[in-house]
């Protein structure tokens, strides 16, 4: 090991090396390169954390996985590969997520530093908010094909992760997906939203049939509308699809016929959709064509699997084949926990494979060219192919960044960039010329967090306002929320504590324009207020925006400088990188709890009343 060979370390280096106790945070490409790094170079205390287990597509970049370890923890299977390059390192391997309380800011407490190696933002603004409570130097990092990033986050000293915008995810607007795709990603996109329909986690926003109940639907479009019964209340009752599927018993060739033959020709009837547009062509299940091009019933099995184009008449058995083993696991968990539903993974061979052949029979209607599954993977997984070499590099400099802040130097921790080409002073390996700054006006980093949230008041209930805003939005893992001019309690991390309360609209919680709640989250050690801006719901426009800094509240366009050099703008791979006077307490906020033994800094106090009464949209 390089700290044991004379001469390669400085004595109070090689101290620092053997004596410190670092987390990694990932076992992906990044990941395993990091811990082989820091094995070779002498450090003896390690812990490495990953929830993932080991896939066939790994085995090409993540070099400490062969093909026997399919199927098994990366974390456990990283640190017996770890432990044969040198077997008196103590490696502590976790096959858990970080999120989990348990790995609370004591646990954090524990290291000298923090090496993120993590293939999600959720997770890496939680190891964000963890490292800035415990006080320690996080090292991120992240690849995306060629490109690459090293940096260094230090409370105080340096900007945060979530201390500048991310850019967006790309959307597309909801008749588009539904009426009329032309580009291959709509039909995948509504081939996941199919998914959530039949299996997944609801959402009414995100229907993928024409709405056959619409009275603006033209011609005969709208004539189950006009004929449609009201119920006592005056309103048309609908059946969701999931309800629809499961009243048929998810019969394959009943939701195949109802999705791609009678859909197609309700959205026929409305003509003005198709005068200048080429129209779709309804499928029916025994009457599918037996071939595309580059596949037929003569090469079906050349190629490999993943790259071989499928025959609409394979969609279909793939589709039916999938369709019954999701119903399964589906009713598997239901019968333990009626709320519980399947999540989408592309890591999933039947949730994979739906997908993959509900997009090429759409396409296929809508005259789009058809994709390979493997192609379907790598856009429905927002996917940038992994570099092996990339994942070295900046492996390596996380590593040498490491030496740094173990000599007290952590100016010299500049962020660093890997490029494709070299920039104008032939460089391919380019530094920051200095640490950045923390953004002053960061909902995160800042002394006091604030941020802005604009929902319609009387749309968003309770339960949305804890799920799609805190926890998805904001990354918070158990939220409790009060409102600051009365001290209510409107959201609690108690479980059943609010249980009454979620059906209800924020207007009818008195959460109306300007409420200010007060929001914490015991696990994350964090704390911020949340302004309520009240602004009506409007038809294919976002019903939730975050304004974190009015001032920044746009990201970045992709391929803006940053301090003179490229940062990273792109979607994250599978891998490696991948969205603003204290008075007493009230007797609501004595309920909350905190982290046993932790001390508190002002943004771990308990919620506050005030006299006064940023949308995490990927990129390092």
């Amino acid at each position: 090991m390089a700290a044991s060979i004379a001469g390669v370390f400085s004595d109070d280096l090689k101290n620092a090396v053997e004596g410190s106790k670092i987390l990694v945070v990932g076992a992906g490409g990044i990941g395993c390169e990091i811990l082989k790094n820091l094995v070779l170079s002498g450090f003896k205390e390690i812990e490495i954390i990953d929830l993932d287990t080991i896939d066939v597509s790994n085995l090409n970049r993540q070099f400490l996985f062969q093909k026997q370890h399919v199927g098994k923890a990366k974390a456990v299977v990283a640190r017996e590969s770890a432990l044969s390059f040198n077997p008196d390192v103590n490696i502590v391997a976790h096959h858990d997520s970080i999120i989990k309380p348990e790995y609370s800011v004591n646990y954090f407490k524990q290291f000298k530093m923090v090496l993120n190696a993590l293939d999600n933002r959720a997770a890496r603004n939680h190891v964000n908010r963890m490292c800035l409570a415990a006080d320690i130097p996080l090292i991120e990092s992240g690849t995306a094909g060629y490109d690459g990033q090293v940096e260094l986050i230090k409370k105080g000293m340096t900007k945060c992760y979530e201390c500048e915008p991310k850019a967006a995810q790309k959307t597309f607007p909801g008749c588009t997906i539904r009426n009329t795709p032309s580009e291959p990603i709509h039909c995948i996109v509504w081939g996941k939203h199919l998914f959530n329909q039949l299996f997944g986690e609801y959402d009414a926003d995100n229907d993928v049939s024409p709405d056959t109940e619409d009275p603006e639907a033209a011609g005969s479009a709208g004539e189950t509308a006009l004929t449609s019964k009201a119920n006592d209340q005056g309103d048309v009752e609908r059946v969701t699809t999931r309800q629809w599927a499961q009243q048929s018993g998810y019969d394959s060739s009943k939701i195949f016929h109802k999705l791609f033959h009678d859909d197609i020709e309700y959205l026929l009837s409305m003509h003005n959709l198709w005068e200048k547009r080429r129209k779709p062509t309804p499928l029916k299940m025994d009457e599918l064509p037996d071939a595309v091009a580059g596949s037929s019933k003569d090469n079906a099995a050349e190629g490999l699997k993943d790259q071989r184009p499928w025959s609409i008449v394979e969609c279909a058995q793939i589709f039916s084949r999938s369709l019954q083993n999701l119903k399964t696991k589906f009713e598997e968990l239901q019968s333990k926990n009626k709320d519980d539903h399947l999540v989408w993974d592309k890591d999933d061979k039947d949730a994979m494979d739906f997908v993959a052949a509900c997009a090429n029979i759409r396409a296929h209607i809508f005259g789009i060219p058809q994709k390979t599954r493997f192609d379907i993977k790598s856009m429905a997984g927002n996917i940038i192919p992994a570099i092996a070499t990339t994942n070295a590099i900046i492996a390596g400099l996380v590593v040498l960044n490491a030496f740094n802040i173990l000599r007290n130097q952590l100016e010299n921790c500049h962020s660093v960039y890997c490029r494709l080409k070299p920039n104008h002073r032939g460089q391919l390996i380019v530094p920051e010329r200095g640490l950045n700054p923390p953004n002053e006006k960061c909902y995160v980093c800042r002394d006091s967090p604030q941020i802005t949230v604009c929902v319609d008041v009387n749309v968003l209930t309770v339960k949305e306002l804890e799920e799609r805003v805190l926890k998805s939005l904001l990354n918070m893992v158990q939220p409790d929320a009060v409102k600051d001019s009365t001290g209510d309690v409107v959201i609690s991390s108690e479980e059943g504590e609010m249980e009454g309360t979620y059906h209800k609209t924020l207007a009818e919680m008195g959460i109306l324009d300007g409420t200010v709640l007060s929001v914490d989250d015991f696990v994350q050690n964090y704390s911020l207020q949340v302004i309520v801006n009240h602004r009506k719901a409007e038809h294919n426009k976002p019903d939730i925006e975050i304004v974190g800094d009015q001032s920044k509240c746009h990201a970045k366009e992709e391929g803006e400088k940053s301090n003179g050099e490229s940062a990273l703008n792109k979607e994250e791979d599978e891998d490696d990188l991948m969205l603003l006077d204290e008075t007493p307490t009230t007797p609501a906020a004595d309920r909350k709890r905190k982290p046993e033994s932790v001390e508190e800094s002002p943004a771990a106090k308990k919620l506050r009343s005030c006299n006064v009464g940023d949308g995490d949209i990927i990129i390092l």
